[in-house]
């Protein structure tokens, strides 16, 4: 398997097609590259009329939209004057036929407990849920902090909260309580909703215990709802935390859905920003609900009988989009799965596969790698034969991952639809379109209906040959409408490089002869650990917090199952960087992030390479990290013995 980190290599000689089949195409929602290239060419040319047209066939709404779009890229708001509920979207629009009594979520938890929600059950615990948060005190335009395990609760949640209104912002189970407290403080958050604990490769991960160290820092929340999943002890504090069950007994499951204008926010999600302080992504509800339906049905292909599974926790964007709100939308069955995928053996997925009939199964390049790691023996114990369609997301898959995805897998039959998208999109951008789109192993494709990207220069010019900034060029209806707080910090980071002309994604990107978009991955500091962006300035600050660490430095290297890990070279105040000391370290910034931010590397520097003018030369860094030669200018370093020195320490 050619090692992750070379997959731009790779890809720049991939020559490899596979076209899907006739069958295949026959029955796609999409079929032929004729009504593709119309759609494309309509949301390019008149994207009020193409966007409009989808939202009135597609949405359900309790007042039709004034005005399709207003306004120019970065300011331009959707769907003006209608009104519109997410929660109404996803649930009460299919109770009156019979969807009412299929399954929205098939559920399995880490010990192997199951549970099935039908369209009408989960609307029942939705309405009651949504009138425990009235009773705390929660209306609309609230914020609501949730840290759940991936449970079918999790998803009660969010869309109660976008049943009243009120804006969750959920943190992924794994984050530290100051990543917890952090977030809170940013989003001035009324009520955090959390559970005991959770479950993941048979141990208890305590969910409870971390938020109460977090309410220390957390001064405008008022109430802790906990579920109790694990049955571990926990502190329940008096008059602020509440028993989830305690709350459902005294409500009943009459509660309307609150008819919102377009653009109130649904959801902030926080993801990393290369200045070190996580950004409140913001996202409104018509478009963000238009996008993750339209990209569901056309990437997915999704039918009335599929049973789609994507793997990742609802704490990341894809969760929100395509395990709730896109599928729910679309009226889809969604599995969801609590633990890990090796637990208590590496053939857990395909168990699950095989159990229930999955479908569609989407997702990420870091857990196909661990599969192929893992062996062919596992895969091939299961029947896999239902399976129609495999998708891929979070990181550009190398060739050689994507082959024997497509071989042992998919068993060569299955369209392989690799998707490139950001927390900040909202949904789904560049991807084959399963009925039309000859795929070639490692590539995005072309972009969907209604996106048009280009590849510039750093002056914003058309790249005619080679590489370049990967950018959009017109606006779409779910891309992010602010950073939460700080609108200023949206407009500087997304699109100042253009002065507003483009939105800039901090990707690069190569078009090749067939027009195919081939993403090289990032151009600004901002990692991709297992396919979840991490600001190397978080890391530092976590470092540089250490009594002992005077300075330091992380960068990424290839790593052959995360896709990119984490290296810090760090300069102590004192010690040789023993074992224990590197380790200290490790666990210091594993508490003041969480588990996804743990080092793979520390590197003792007695001071790092820097220019005659202060500046870190993490570019040299980045080439002793993946053990490369050192390459490029170095006639502006300060003091070349350094870079011999950070050779020597393993």
């Amino acid at each position: 398997m050619t090692d992750a980190g070379q997959n731009i290599e790779s890809v720049l000689q991939e020559d490899r097609k596979f076209p899907p089949s006739s069958e295949f195409s026959a029955q796609a929602n999409i079929s032929s590259e004729q009504q593709y290239l119309e759609m494309w060419n309509k949301g390019k040319d008149d994207p009020a009329g193409f966007w409009g047209e989808l939202a009135k066939e597609n949405l359900a709404w309790f007042k039709e939209f004034d005005s399709v779009m207003d306004g120019e890229m970065p300011e331009t708001k959707w769907f003006t004057g209608g009104k519109i509920n997410a929660s109404y979207q996803c649930l009460d629009r299919h109770l009156t036929g019979p969807r009412k009594n299929k399954a929205a979520i098939i559920w399995e938890g880490e010990p192997g407990d199951q549970r099935i929600l039908t369209y009408q059950q989960l609307h029942h615990e939705v309405c009651k849920f949504a009138n425990v948060l009235k009773k705390l005190g929660i209306e609309t335009g609230d914020r609501v902090t949730i840290y759940m395990p991936m449970v079918p609760e999790l998803a009660i949640a969010m869309l109660a909260c976008a049943r009243l209104g009120a804006v969750h912002s959920i943190v992924f189970g794994g984050f530290s309580a100051d990543a917890i407290a952090d977030r809170n403080h940013d989003a001035e958050s009324k009520l955090v909703i959390t559970a005991d604990g959770g479950w993941r490769r048979g141990k208890e991960i305590p969910l409870k215990a971390t938020v109460d160290e977090a309410m220390e820092k957390s001064p405008t929340v008022e109430n802790v709802v906990v579920y109790r999943r694990t049955g571990g002890d926990v502190n329940m504090v008096p008059d602020r935390d509440y028993w989830w069950h305690d709350l459902m007994e005294d409500v009943d499951a009459d509660c309307p859905a609150v008819e919102l204008d377009s653009e109130h926010p649904l959801f902030i999600l926080y993801t990393s920003g290369s200045t070190g302080k996580p950004k409140g992504v913001l996202h409104t509800t018509a478009g963000y609900m238009l996008g993750a339906t339209m990209t569901s049905k056309w990437v997915f292909d999704l039918k009335e009988d599929d049973t789609y599974w994507c793997t990742a926790d609802i704490g990341w964007i894809t969760g929100h989009s395509y395990i709730t709100y896109g599928p729910l939308s679309n009226g889809t069955t969604s599995l969801m799965y609590e633990g890990a995928p090796n637990w208590p053996d590496e053939g857990r997925f395909w168990n699950i596969v095989e159990k229930s009939q999955v479908n569609i199964f989407y997702t990420a390049p870091t857990a196909i790698r661990a599969f192929i790691k893992w062996g062919d023996q596992w895969p091939s114990q299961y029947d896999l034969s239902s399976l129609r369609l495999l998708g891929t997301v979070g990181e550009p898959i190398n060739p050689e991952a994507w082959m024997w995805y497509h071989k042992v897998i998919g068993n060569e039959k299955c369209p392989i639809v690799d998707t490139w998208w950001q927390t900040e999109t909202g949904g789904i951008m560049l991807s084959p379109l399963p009925g039309v789109t000859a795929t070639k192993p490692g590539s995005c494709t072309k972009p969907l209906p209604g996106v048009v990207p280009a590849i510039v220069t750093e002056e914003g010019e058309p790249v005619t040959e080679g590489g370049g900034l990967l950018v959009m060029t017109q606006p779409w209806p779910h891309m992010l409408r602010t950073v939460y707080g700080d609108h200023d910090r949206f407009i500087e980071t997304y699109f100042s490089k253009f002065d507003g002309k483009y939105y800039f994604a901090g990707d690069g990107a190569r078009i090749d002869d067939d027009g195919y978009y081939w993403v090289m991955g990032r151009v600004d500091d901002v990692l991709n650990v297992s396919g979840h962006r991490l600001s190397t300035m978080e890391v530092e600050s976590a470092l540089v917090a250490h009594d002992n660490v005077a300075e330091a430095a992380v960068v990424g290297f290839p790593h052959e199952l995360k896709g990119e890990g984490i290296c810090c070279f760090v300069t102590l105040k004192s010690g040789d960087g023993s074992d224990e000391e590197k380790e200290e370290l490790k666990q210091h910034v594993r508490k003041q992030i969480g588990a996804i931010a743990t080092p793979d590397k520390i590197k003792i520097a007695p001071a790092l390479p820097k220019t005659r003018s202060g500046k870190i030369m993490r570019r040299l860094l980045r080439d002793i990290a993946a053990g490369r030669d050192v390459s490029g200018d170095v006639t502006t370093l300060e003091d070349n013995t350094i870079l011999e020195k950070l050779r020597e320490d393993d």
